[in-house]
């Protein structure tokens, strides 16, 4: 019987199921490997945006992690969209208490429909004790916009946000350019304190990107679970997003990812 590694996800719900818990099982599964959730939120969102947010409890977010940590103990996590300061300290206290399990900090601030997905008491929660813990730390140029406060608009702009990310609070940082505007190539930039790497592959025209980071960062997290090593992780996880988007599909007049599309070619 084969082995997959599990691989959790404490991120919220996506009603669409274009982004959040939903886009990141979809990942897993695409990529080999057996995902868990540990719930935040709910919302009531579409690819045209967010109306309504309800966040759960920080005790049974607690409850969450503590039964899947007993019984499925995952080999890699990684965080979404945490929404309040009361949800963070719960997840930083279950990260200080499992050294071993490697963390991808998707620092989710802002949807790509603009609707703001963590509270603005919230947001010294995740910079102060979610970003130092983290394996990596994945922003997006509004999310590093909001981590450095200072604006971001060109290829080293996003060099110098890396080193800064990794300079201040000591971790690794994969600073994402899909949103540089007259750009001709999404850039990413990954510093790990020591080596650059710079990521870079075609813009794929007309589709939406709803759900590229979540997707994105569960893949970084799938492929540290199988003993990649960060760097590799990486890498691999760009041409896995840039391939998701490429082979996008259409629901109901709308445009969404195909983390699956892999699965697919297989069949």
């Amino acid at each position: 019987m084969k082995r997959l590694p599990i691989v959790l996800t404490i991120a919220g719900s996506d009603s669409g199921g274009g982004a959040g818990i939903q886009a990141d099982l979809k990942a897993f599964a695409a990529l080999g490997a057996h995902g868990t959730t540990a719930l935040t939120c709910l919302t009531a969102q579409s690819p045209v945006g967010v109306t309504a947010v309800k966040p759960c409890p920080a005790a049974f977010v607690r409850s969450q992690l503590d039964v899947l940590t007993r019984d499925l103990p995952a080999s890699a996590a990684k965080t979404g969209m945490l929404f309040n300061a009361g949800i963070i300290r719960t997840v930083s206290d279950w990260m200080k208490a499992n050294p071993g399990i490697p963390v991808v900090v998707d620092p989710v601030m802002i949807a790509t429909s603009g609707a703001r997905l963590l509270r603005p008491d919230a947001r010294r929660a995740l910079l102060d004790r979610l970003v130092p813990a983290a394996a990596i730390v994945t922003p997006n140029l509004d999310e590093a916009v909001e981590m450095l406060g200072r604006a971001l608009g060109s290829i080293d702009d996003l060099r110098l946000a890396a080193r800064a990310i990794h300079g201040r609070w000591g971790v690794p940082a994969l600073v994402k350019g899909g949103h540089l505007r007259d750009s001709k190539l999404a850039t990413d930039i990954l510093w790990d304190g020591s080596v650059e790497e710079i990521l870079s592959a075609p813009f794929v025209r007309g589709v939406a990107t709803h759900g590229t980071g979540c997707t994105y960062s569960a893949a970084i997290a799938a492929f540290l679970a199988q003993g990649m090593e960060l760097p590799a992780a990486v890498k691999a996880a760009k041409e896995f997003i840039t391939g998701s988007i490429r082979h996008s599909v259409r629901i109901a007049g709308h445009t969404a990812l195909d983390p699956l599309h892999r699965l697919r070619s297989q069949s």
